[in-house]
């Protein structure tokens, strides 16, 4: 039996146009009797603007971080994922939203920058992860489902990587690509990533910059959102033979944001980072490859209330900084022909400091937690037949975190430590014939999840018993997936990925509990039981060799055991219908989203990112159009309007507008109103 690796990257499968969506099979099956197969040859081509990343493989979804999307996306990570059915982001201004993956937000998600765990400074989450990743400087996004990794640190909602690609010089050489962006509003993007290199050294340098000023919503209302970021990389390697890689990188970034959801605006978003990479392939018949990286990230976050908004009250500032550091260590090693077995090791260490006051340059930084993370895990995959395999995963991680603060709170200078477990195991199947690379899955698995600091730390929250939430209980998730994904031949493919869910002790911020002397809401902390399902189903049929559709649903249903409540945070039933022209030259393209009411809620609740603010959602929908023109392979015009209609409306899970002069505040932040956008791309390779 020939070992068969896990089909999670088989470029193959990526390379296929494949859109989740609802109502799918009738369309389908419609389609199939009304028009012949394509051949092999005839192909449909990959949509030119991205509006629904598909799945690819069992609970996989890859796509291209530089291809252009429709509706257009901030310059940060949480906007790209928007155009991955199951993604919602919860809106706080133009840019960096907390991405929801599920329902799911905060830790409960993994976001990894080539390999390493970014930590925002904010206390009130101004700054998530995906704040410092600019996905134009990444060549790949790969979202992996639910508690079925172990890699990457344990995962309840699943785990998100942004990567870059490593390509060899055969011969002296160097590659290009390059973009710019404008659009309504004073959108402004610029990416270059140029490469060059030989059989022994490489190098790359990435430069990225983005600007908008505020945005107005379908009313012409004008949004407290206005932005600028920009960032800079470079990576210096060494490859002594075919099998060897050394990698040393460094970069930087800044940049500003407005909130219409607060008092504060980020005016500082520094990111120092460098990372050494070490790869090793073929070392012998056991070993296939071995990976090392070490890495240290560094943010520097400033907001205040009178930079980018009038202030004609006190003035403050808040500075907030973080400091993570880590390692990982892990080994390919064949075991058989059929067996696979993947060993690793990670570790990361924060510290988290404060400082406030106009004059807070001059002030002395002060700790106010700590926390570090020792684990160790091992994946297998074991072949069982040519189309039958099962993947398994266990990781182990040891928690050490300090309460650095002083004073009167009940944990203050104490310390506490967690081992915890995650584990999974999943079935896959292939079935079909020639031409049809068909996979069914099923799989059980189970995340543990330290807390985090906005759970433990930030803001001073009590616990529901005291005046400290330090001591938060871990939060265990146990999860079943099921799911395929079914090509029938080059015209048509489906696919599907349905979830249950069972969380125990789930952190859960809750305003409705205590006051203060004001009377005035006060946040705690508590763990609860709660349930989610849900899941995401799609189509895709190819019309002509040049005419393609697609739809794509997700959906997710949460509730909370303990109060007998639904569970706060949960965006609604979310569906696209798409339509797409390609010939190779041009192109053009339609996109309809529809949002179905949010009936359940409960107003108060939530988590990190956000809480219920406990008014039932209309349902909307949106259309949108674009098109493209190829001057050649390497050079790509395209553009598009967002919003063509004008539509007012805000997203269920988006945040509570706040009043800021010299704007009208509403009660959720509306999205932009009709956004035009003009993109060109080149590429050299």
């Amino acid at each position: 039996m020939k070992f068969r690796p896990n089909p999670a990257r088989n470029e193959s499968r990526n390379s296929s146009s494949l859109l989740s969506g609802p109502f799918s099979l009738l369309l389908s099956i419609s389609s199939l009797a009304a028009f012949p197969a394509l051949a092999a040859e005839e192909q449909a081509l990959d949509p030119v603007v991205v509006t629904a990343a598909p799945m690819s493989d069992p609970l996989t979804v890859v796509t291209d971080a530089k291809a252009p999307r429709q509706p257009v996306p901030a310059h940060d990570g949480a906007d790209y994922l928007k155009t991955i059915p199951g993604f919602s982001v919860i809106r706080k201004g133009g840019t960096d939203g907390d991405p929801v993956f599920r329902g799911m937000a905060g830790s409960r998600l993994n976001i990894l920058a080539d390999g390493e765990m970014i930590h925002g400074g904010c206390g009130g989450r101004m700054d998530p992860p995906t704040a410092y990743i600019y996905p134009g400087s990444y060549d790949r996004i790969t979202v992996l489902k639910g508690p079925q990794s172990v890699a990457w640190g344990p995962a309840s909602a699943g785990t998100v990587l942004f990567e870059r690609d490593f390509k060899p010089y055969a011969t002296p050489g160097f590659r290009l690509y390059g973009s710019a962006m404008f659009g309504s509003y004073g959108r402004n993007d610029q990416v270059l990533d140029a490469q060059a290199g030989n059989s022994t050294f490489f190098a790359r340098l990435i430069g990225t910059h983005s600007k908008m000023n505020d945005y107005e919503d379908g009313n012409g209302k004008r949004v407290h959102s206005e932005y600028m970021r920009w960032s800079g990389g470079a990576t210096v390697g060494f490859t002594p033979d075919e099998t060897t890689r050394l990698e040393l990188s460094a970069s930087t970034s800044d940049g500003e944001a407005a909130y219409a959801d607060r008092m504060m605006d980020g005016v500082k978003f520094a990111r120092d980072n460098f990372s050494f990479k070490f790869e090793k392939k073929k070392i012998s018949a056991l070993v296939d490859k071995i990976d090392a990286l070490v890495y240290y990230n560094y943010i520097d976050h400033v907001m205040d209330n009178y930079s980018l908004r009038d202030q004609p009250g006190m003035k403050n500032v808040n500075n907030p900084d973080r400091l993570t550091t880590g390692l990982r260590l892990s080994s390919d090693l064949n075991l058989s022909n059929s067996t696979l077995l993947k060993l690793g090791f990670d570790q990361q260490s924060n510290r988290h400091r404060l400082r406030s006051t106009t004059n807070y340059k001059n002030m002395k930084r002060v700790d106010d937690a700590t926390f570090e993370n020792y684990g160790i895990f091992s994946e297998l995959t074991q072949s069982l037949s040519e189309k039958d395999r099962v993947v398994a995963g266990l990781r182990a991680d040891f928690w050490e975190a300090k309460d650095k603060r002083t004073g009167a709170y009940v944990t203050a200078g104490k310390s506490r430590s967690d081992t915890l477990s995650s584990g999974f195991i999943r079935y896959e199947r292939d079935f079909g014939g020639a031409g049809n690379a068909s996979t069914f899955f099923v799989g059980l698995g189970h995340s543990e999840r330290f807390p985090d600091y906005w759970e433990t730390i930030s803001q001073n929250k009590p616990s529901e018993t005291s005046n400290s939430a330090f001591n938060t209980k871990p939060e265990k998730n146990t999860q079943l997936d099921i799911g395929t994904v079914y090509r029938v031949n080059p015209q048509l493919q489906l696919s599907a990925s349905a979830f249950y869910s069972r969380v125990n002790d789930y952190i859960l911020i809750d305003n409705t509990k205590k006051k203060d002397a004001k009377g005035q809401p006060v946040p705690i902390v508590r763990n609860i039981d709660a349930t989610t399902y849900g899941g995401e189903l799609g189509a895709s049929y190819a019309w002509s060799r040049h005419v393609q559709s697609g739809v794509s649903l997700a959906y997710v249903h949460g509730s909370n055991r303990t109060d007998h409540t639904a569970l706060a945070q949960i965006p609604p039933l979310d569906s696209r219908f798409t339509l797409d022209y390609d010939d190779g030259t041009w192109s053009a393209g339609a996109l309809w989203r529809l949002v179905a009411a949010q009936n359940r809620y409960d107003k108060g609740k939530g988590n990190i990112a956000g809480q219920d603010i406990g008014e039932r959602t209309a349902g909307f929908g949106v259309f949108s159009i674009n098109g493209g023109y190829r001057f050649r392979k390497d050079l790509r015009l395209t553009a598009g309007v967002d919003n063509l209609f004008d539509k007012v409306y805000a997203e269920a899970i988006s945040k509570s507008g706040t009043m800021v002069p010299g704007y009208e505040q509403t009660t959720r932040i509306n999205e932009p109103g009709r956004y035009f956008w003009l993109k060109l791309d080149l590429k050299f390779d």
